[in-house]
């Protein structure tokens, strides 16, 4: 299943499949998520769903049961 995926605050959109890897559907659509550990546990790519859940796009993929998922990206200048 094809979901609509808008990173914010920039507004740029891409499709995407259902379970594919968020950092995967970043790069392609040009947008640089910082890693830090590539596990979960460091947060520095901790972004925010739209209903406010926030979750580390180094160990999550684009969820199942949504036409279309906005994230938006955090910017922390220490990382």
């Amino acid at each position: 299943m094809s979901v609509q995926v808008e990173f914010l605050p920039d507004g740029v959109t891409v499709e995407a499949e259902v379970g594919e890897p968020m950092l995967t559907v970043a790069a392609r659509a040009g947008i640089t998520i910082p890693t830090g550990c590539l596990m979960g546990s460091c947060h520095a790519c901790e972004v925010e769903l739209a209903d406010g859940t926030s979750l580390c796009a180094c160990i999550s993929s684009i969820p199942a049961g949504q036409a279309q998922v906005s994230i938006n990206l955090y910017s922390d200048p220490v990382w």
